[in-house]
């Protein structure tokens, strides 16, 4: 994509733009309506974007209805958690059946043990588990059980990474609204780096915290021989490592790290996992998470009181019991693939790079290749921008950063359809 003769690119970006609002005048007001009541009408931050967000009133298998009566086949994906697509029937079935028997019953319930079983099995570096609301909050409670165990402050952790809303490693590095945990920033995929980092910090590292693949950064694919130095370095300098697969646990039906082999000490999951429902959990070695054993004196405490909420775990074990199996998961890979090699036929021409691994994709306005955080540093976001609002014209969703994560209920037709529509949007502004 490129800017027309004697046109700059941000008056073709303000054409967009004016384009976008006067299709959608009850999204306009729904977001004036909410400015009065919340900061920029906003409680989600990655979902906002100029010059107003998009508003949608409902969803349906792989296909989303904004506000004003607009479709589009949803690429987005809930940023992973929607793996399932919208309103699959034996989640809401499921969800229905324990809305009758009760919500917030303030006790152990008959689910709880059943979901953390299915994760048990499924995930080879899980001997036990705990659950959370979030993977924010499961990611705390792992980087947290890590400094207890050590006894050691510091934690490990990749520029670009984003591991929750307070454990953000963007942009310049720590965000202003992070925990305050003594942080030894490293260069995702520098395996040099890393081990120096490791070694030289090792009397003050908890632990090594890092996503497979570099989810909010850009999805930035680990190379197999980085992950590999890590877990070696971290079990040499008597380091724990934590995988991060919030994210990337969809990526094969034992995790990336059994992909990538490798086993950490602890793994943080979250997502697809709740059946579209709030949830998080981290589980790992036996010996480190005995330490919640509340049956135990000098037991760790971990409170929340939405941690077994009959919702999350009925829809947890609807969707893996129901829905997905190996077989399914490994077909929507196959269609990751599949998209991003047609995706870089049509958009490596126009310089740009494409990313990811399985159903996780990122596209981005720089030459390529992307192999670290600071090889997109320099993306020009008004490009990411135009190509997010041309594609809403032509009924298609992804996140305006240029996330896509692709849903069970995503066909070839769809992703042959989102290729034409990408090819047109950067043939358009040539």
């Amino acid at each position: 994509m490129t800017e027309r003769p004697g046109i700059e690119l941000s008056e073709v970006l303000a054409q967009a733009r004016e384009h976008y609002i006067a299709g959608r005048p009850e999204g306009a007001r729904l977001h004036a309506e909410a400015t009065r009541v919340m900061p920029g009408g906003n409680t989600r931050t990655v979902l906002y974007h100029p010059p107003f967000p998009l508003r949608v009133a409902s969803g349906k298998h792989q296909r989303i209805v904004d506000v004003d009566g607009h479709e589009y086949v949803d690429f987005l994906g809930e940023y992973t958690a929607g793996l399932y697509g919208h309103s699959p029937e034996p989640i809401l079935d499921a969800v229905r059946e324990v809305l009758a028997e009760g919500i917030s019953l303030g006790a152990h319930n008959r689910y709880e043990a059943q979901l953390a079983r299915l994760l048990v099995d499924r995930f080879p570096a899980m001997e036990l588990v705990r659950f959370t609301n979030s993977g924010t909050e499961a990611n705390l409670m792992a980087i947290s059980l890590a400094r207890v165990v050590t006894g050691r402050s510091a934690i490990g952790v990749m520029r670009g990474a984003y591991h929750g809303g307070v454990l953000y490693f963007g942009g310049q590095g720590s965000s202003p609204v992070n925990v305050p945990f003594e942080t030894v920033v490293m260069e995702f995929n520098d395996i040099e780096g890393a081990r120096e980092a490791i070694r030289d910090n090792a009397d003050r590292l908890a632990a090594v915290i890092v996503e497979p693949v570099l989810g909010s950064g850009g999805v930035i694919l680990g190379d197999e021989e980085f992950l590999s130095a890590l877990r070696d370095e971290t079990a040499a300098n008597d380091v724990l490592l934590i995988l991060d697969e919030v994210m990337t646990s969809r990526l094969s039906p034992q995790g990336a790290g059994e992909l990538f082999g490798v086993t950490p000490d602890l793994m943080t999951v979250g997502k697809y996992l709740g059946g579209g429902m709030s949830f998080g959990a981290f589980g790992g070695r036996a010996d480190l998470m005995a330490r919640f054993d509340p049956s135990q004196p000098d037991a760790l405490p971990h409170a929340g009181t939405f941690n077994n909420n009959v919702l999350s775990m009925a829809a947890g074990i609807a969707g893996l019991t129901k829905i997905l199996d190996d077989e399914r998961l490994r077909d929507l890979n196959r269609r990751g693939a599949l998209l991003r090699a047609e995706l870089e036929g049509v958009m490596v021409p126009h310089g740009w790079a494409v990313t990811g691994r399985g159903s996780m994709v990122g596209i981005h306005p720089v030459p390529g290749p992307v192999n670290t955080y600071a090889d997109i540093a320099d993306a020009d976001d008004r490009l990411r921008e135009l190509l997010y609002l041309d594609l809403l014209e032509r009924g298609y969703y992804m996140a305006p950063r240029g996330f896509i994560a692709l849903s069970l209920e995503i066909t070839d037709a769809d992703i042959a359809g989102f290729v034409a529509a990408v090819d047109d949007a950067l043939a358009s502004h040539r």
